[in-house]
C-alpha cells in the first residue's frame, strides 16, 4: 500500500497560502484542503443568524445538528457548502474573514471541524493549509512549511484580490484588519498561530506569485 503524503502549510492571513497551496497541489497531483474555508463557513453561518461572533456561547449554540458544512471537490476545485448552499464566494468577504478569526478561537468550533480535517488527510495525498495544521491538526505531516510575508505585502495582495473580484475595499482598512487578525490569531489561547519547530520558514514578501509557488513546490519535492 502506497504511503499517504501530507503537507502542512501554516501562516498568517493574506500570506497567499490558499493560492500557492492550490497551485502546488495541482502540480504535484495532490488534493488541496483549505481549512480556513471551514472556519469562514462557520463564521458566515453565525453572521447569517445575527450572532455576535465574539460571543463564544452564542457561536457554540449555532453548532446545531441542523448545521451541515461540506467540503466538496468539483472539477478539481474545492467548494464550500453551508446546509446545501454553495457559499464559496460569500466566505471570501472581509466580514467573513473577521468572523472566521473570531470563531476559530472557540474550542468547540475547532473540535467540531477537527475530525473532518483529519479524515480528509488520512485518505488523500494532500496539501492542507491553515493556522495550526503543523502544530495541532497534522503534527506528523511529512512536510511542514510556515508561509509568511510582511503585513504590508499581505495587505496589498488582499486589497488587489478584493478589488479584482469587484468587492469595495480600502487598502488602509485591509491593512488594519490584517494587523488585528494577526494579533488575534497569534494570541488566542487555543491553537494559536505559530511556526512548528520542524517547519521550514518561507517568506514571500519580495517574491511574485509564480516565484512563491516554485519555492513551495521545491521545498515539498526536496522533502519527499
Amino acid at each position: 500500500m502506497k504511503k499517504i503524503i501530507n503537507v502542512a502549510i501554516d501562516g498568517p492571513a493574506g500570506a497567499g497560502k490558499s493560492t500557492i497551496a492550490k497551485a502546488a497541489a495541482a502540480k504535484l497531483g495532490f488534493i488541496y484542503i483549505d481549512t480556513g474555508a471551514l472556519y469562514r463557513t462557520v463564521g458566515v453561518n453565525a453572521l447569517r443568524k445575527g450572532i455576535d461572533v465574539k460571543n463564544s456561547a452564542a457561536v457554540v449554540a449555532s453548532l446545531t445538528d441542523e448545521l451541515k458544512i461540506e467540503l466538496k471537490f468539483i472539477d478539481g476545485e474545492q467548494r464550500m457548502f453551508l446546509c446545501g448552499e454553495d457559499v464559496s464566494k460569500e466566505i471570501r468577504t472581509p466580514d467573513a474573514s473577521m468572523a472566521a478569526s473570531a470563531v476559530s478561537a472557540v474550542p468547540e468550533v475547532r473540535k467540531y471541524l477537527f475530525d473532518l480535517q483529519k479524515n480528509l488527510a488520512k485518505s488523500n495525498n494532500c496539501i492542507m493549509d491553515g493556522r495550526d495544521i503543523g502544530t495541532v491538526v497534522l503534527p506528523d505531516a511529512d512536510v511542514k512549511i510556515f508561509l509568511t510575508a510582511t503585513p504590508e505585502a499581505r495587505a496589498k495582495r488582499r486589497y488587489l484580490e478584493l478589488t479584482e473580484k469587484g468587492i469595495d475595499a480600502k487598502y488602509e482598512d485591509v491593512l488594519a484588519d490584517m494587523i488585528e487578525r494577526d494579533y488575534n490569531d497569534s494570541h488566542r489561547e487555543i491553537a494559536p498561530l505559530k511556526q512548528a519547530e520542524d517547519a521550514v520558514l518561507a517568506d514571500t514578501s519580495e517574491l511574485d506569485l509564480q516565484q512563491s509557488i516554485d519555492l513551495i513546490i521545491n521545498l515539498i519535492e526536496g522533502k519527499i
